[in-house]
């Protein structure tokens, strides 16, 4: 068999974080993107960039901080022990709030684009029609947008897999707990097993490949649609 049973647990374990990171990651970015595409406070400037400090920042750097306000004397720490849920450090909920973290701007970027793109036009008719806010959202912004979520679910999720850094920082090397393929492929390195790091990282690139072949597609077809319908 090309993949062992830990390759398995590790892929099926990558794919469980990224569907329900992705998730969570469309229900933060979506109001986040939509009040940094409409405001005109002061405070777009610094939350845009704290949105996208994990673009610059290196991975060991965002798992320290996350692991020092997670850990016993963090205040993530102190309130989940409050709860009585314990830590989060070295769990699969650690995990998913690192990724969350480190995956943010992959989302909220294109929701962004996305909806800066539409314009106040398509609002103010919306408006004038008696359409309240929600309205004005779900009937006009959301079906404008449907690119832009799809690109904003497709790099949210293609991110949170290909993750190493933070996962190693926050998860650490637990199987069937934190193991996911990004560090499956690295112990197998370590072991000098190279048959299945081929096998797991064949299984990436053709991954990588397919998601950006589709990114692509969907930015052509998209734009070929767009300049069919300019007047001439």
């Amino acid at each position: 068999m090309a993949f062992s049973q830990g390759d398995i647990s590790a892929i099926w374990l990558t794919v469980k974080l990224a569907s329900m990171v992705t998730l969570i990651l469309l229900c933060i970015g979506t109001p986040i993107a939509w009040w940094l595409s409409q405001t005109r406070s002061w405070l777009k400037g610094p939350v845009a960039a704290v949105v996208a400090l994990p673009l610059v920042l290196p991975p060991t750097v965002i798992g320290f901080y996350l692991l020092v306000v997670m850990g016993p004397h963090g205040p993530i720490g102190q309130f989940t022990q409050a709860l009585g849920i314990g830590l989060l450090p070295f769990t699969f909920w650690g995990l998913v709030v690192g990724s969350v973290c480190y995956s943010l701007p992959f989302v909220v970027q294109p929701l962004y684009n996305a909806m800066s793109a539409i314009g106040s036009r398509p609002l103010e008719v919306a408006a004038t029609l008696r359409a309240g806010p929600w309205q004005r959202f779900f009937t006009v912004v959301l079906p404008l947008c449907k690119s832009g979520f799809l690109t904003a679910a497709v790099l949210g999720f293609a991110h949170t897999v290909g993750e190493f850094g933070v996962v190693l920082m926050i998860g650490g090397n637990i199987p069937q707990e934190t193991r996911l393929v990004s560090v499956q492929i690295y112990d197998h390195v370590e072991a000098l097993n190279y048959t299945q790091a081929h096998w797991l990282s064949a299984a990436m690139l053709v991954f990588s490949f397919v998601v950006l072949l589709a990114l692509y597609s969907l930015t052509a077809t998209k734009s070929t649609v767009g300049a069919r319908r300019e007047p001439d």
